[in-house]
């Protein structure tokens, strides 16, 4: 039998990271809910920090909500438009 490798992900290429659930939260009755503290630290989100709600849809239902820092989402906007307008200026 195949010796399984530990140094690699278990659900997806290293370079794309690994998705994991992290804890189940309730949502209240006004639609909030509370990141817990572990996640936070884990994470380094900080009171007034600003985040960008991503939503996944399949089938016109929402499927998955994501969360992601809105400087880390400015960078990849910017890694992925940077090269594109350079090549629109260029020409």
């Amino acid at each position: 039998m195949a010796k399984k490798d530990e140094s690699k992900s278990c659900c997806a290429p290293s370079e794309m990271g690994c998705c994991k659930v992290e804890s189940v939260i309730t949502v209240d009755e006004r639609g909030q809910m509370v990141l817990p503290k572990e996640i936070r630290e884990k994470a380094k989100i900080h009171s007034g920090d600003k985040l960008a709600v991503v939503s996944w849809e399949k089938d016109g239902e929402v499927i998955c909500i994501s969360l992601i820092k809105v400087e880390k989402l400015a960078e990849i906007v910017k890694g992925m438009l940077g090269p594109v307008m350079k090549d629109i200026i260029e020409k």
